[in-house]
């Protein structure tokens, strides 16, 4: 019997569907383990098919794929080498498991099964898996360690079971989605485990993007006298070792590697990166495309893509029209010049003109109203989309989390494109973020250090420039005033009548819920952007688009 496990924790970023790459993963992040003497490495959840792989693993072939993954890991372990625990789709009794198999010398020596499958936010794992039965621990080296899986530790059910068969450390894979605020709730998450069980806990998170979801790593290790003893990077791939030794009345954890906690502002601009990069990078897009406006939104998106991906790899556009200011104009290109991004300028005026002689004939002298403006939007989206096509980026829009749920954007127009950073991000945010960044220069950005976003951009009312000395406040409350009622609505699910106790307007409060309905089928047709708050109004908040209750 061990008094003493040396135990990796593989915080690594695999793409979904991508098989052998994320073997690939695993088996560099097993060499590294070895390096440092690790006795045992544990991964993330479903680290070989990739978290979450939706209806993908329903496909026989990819859950025959990941069995083949598993069997080539377990022939790795003949070689004397860290065992493994390692999280894949597994198919037993025509039953489909979430499932930890344990691969030591040769062989499968243990599995377990998630029990607890979470149905709710951007989780649908009801709907394709099997819960398994309420497990015991897995006996290694003489070491009863328990294996809950990710929401199987978010009641108390699971780790009872387990401590109650004997368990004397918990390792708990997790696929847990970046929100601001989290890190807290999982360590203390974590804590309510420790206290109920008396057995230290070794919490390890999935990093990386996937489609809307960004994991955001920040794996730690608790102790049995619950203190933290060791907490891996945010937002980026890392093994680490921690030892855990036999005590007289428990295991305990000595100390380890403790990275620095990131402030709630930092690790938004972080989790926008990273979304961007492994979206961009994981569908093979060789660059990105932005309509550069002089606004205070596509500013925020330049700078989050040339942090992401390098300034040689973003390609911004200014689409001036009869209404746009010259100093939009003249803040898109010192903004482009700060970031050291391409730059270029096509105006929309000859497609403005080209739309009032072809509609002519059948608008005759209406009067102009969103109509024209609406072209205008559509005119710079078949432009981004036009150079995408021919020159290979990605358009990247940048309507903000307000304007999303307010419906104050064009669809086919400045909702053009197939990825976008800001989505969940609220307009009172977007400064906070582009105040914070010219102060700052983001871990492992790629972009130019220094003031990167003009102060007049950040200060100046915001516009979207569809007609003369047009104004956001013409059409939307004050954007503090907007946000806050917003979150009510999303973010805490309140009704009108509990917010006007609040003390907010009663007619406004009224008017924006309408609004937020009304846009809902804007919503479904929106590209894809990074979840940032606890409610993301397209994976989270699925409003019917026939609606009529009232509020």
């Amino acid at each position: 019997m061990s008094d003493s496990l040396k135990v990796s924790l593989a915080q690594l970023n695999p793409k979904v569907g991508d098989v052998d790459g994320n073997l690939a993963k695993v088996r560099a992040a097993r060499a590294e383990a070895a390096r440092q003497g690790a006795d045992l490495m544990v991964c993330s959840e479903l680290v070989l098919a990739g978290y979450f792989p939706e209806d993908l693993v329903l496909k026989p072939s990819f859950q025959q794929r990941c069995r083949e993954a598993v069997e080539a890991l377990r022939a790795d372990t003949r070689d004397g080498g860290p065992a493994l625990f390692v999280t894949t789709p597994w198919r037993e009794d025509d039953k489909l498991y979430n499932a930890i198999v344990a691969l030591d010398k040769g062989e499968i020596v243990g599995k377990r099964f998630k029990v607890d499958l979470p149905n709710y936010g951007v989780f649908d794992d009801k709907r394709v898996f099997t819960p398994g039965p309420m497990p015991g621990p897995l006996v290694f080296n003489g070491v009863r360690i328990g294996v809950p899986i990710c929401e199987d530790v978010w009641t108390p059910d699971v780790v009872e079971c387990i401590a109650e068969t004997g368990g004397e450390i918990l390792l708990v894979p997790n696929g847990s989605p970046y929100e601001a605020g989290k890190t807290d709730v999982r360590v203390q998450l974590g804590v309510q485990r420790v206290v109920e069980s008396g057995l230290p806990f070794a919490y390890v998170n999935q990093v990386g993007g996937q489609d809307e979801v960004v994991y955001d790593g920040g794996s730690f290790v608790l102790g049995a006298d619950r203190a933290l003893k060791a907490k891996l990077a945010s937002f980026r791939e890392q093994v680490a070792t921690v030892e855990f030794r036999r005590g007289q009345k428990s295991w305990e954890c000595l100390p380890g590697p403790i990275a620095p906690e990131l402030s709630d502002i930092e690790s938004i601009y972080q989790a926008m990166m990273l979304g961007l990069r492994d979206y961009v990078n994981k569908t093979g897009f060789p660059s990105v495309v932005i309509g550069l406006s002089g606004g205070v939104d596509s500013a925020l998106t330049a700078a989050v893509a040339a942090d992401a991906l390098g300034p040689s790899r973003v390609r911004t556009i200014m689409m001036p029209s009869p209404y746009t200011s010259a100093h939009s104009l003249e803040d898109a290109k010192a903004c482009a010049e700060a970031m050291g991004l391409q730059y270029e300028i096509i105006s929309i005026e000859p497609a403005m003109e080209a739309f009032r002689k072809m509609l002519l004939p059948l608008f005759g002298n209406r009067k102009e109203d969103v109509t024209e403006e609406n072209i205008q939007s559509r005119a710079r989206g078949v432009t981004l989309m036009a150079v995408s096509n021919k020159l290979g980026g990605m358009v990247v829009t940048t309507g903000n989390k307000s304007e999303m749920a307010m419906g104050y954007a064009t669809l086919y127009g400045d909702m053009c494109g197939g990825f976008n950073v800001l989505k969940d991000v609220y307009k009172t945010t977007v400064f906070e973020l582009c105040k914070w960044r010219n102060a700052h220069f983001p871990e492992g950005a790629m972009g130019n250090k220094g003031v990167v976003i003009p102060d007049r951009i950040i200060t100046k009312p915001p516009s979207a420039e569809l007609r003369p000395d047009q104004k956001d406040e013409d059409s939307l409350p004050p954007y503090p005033t907007l946000d806050a009622i917003l979150r009510g609505l999303i973010e805490r699910d309140l009704s009108a009548e509990e917010l006007m106790k609040e003390g907010f307007d009663g007619a406004t409060v009224k008017r924006i819920w309408r609004l937020l309905e009304a846009a809902e089928y804007k919503r479904r047709q929106a590209p894809p952007g990074v979840k940032i708050t606890s409610r993301a109004i397209s994976k989270e908040r699925r409003y019917p688009i026939v609606n009529g209750f009232p509020g």
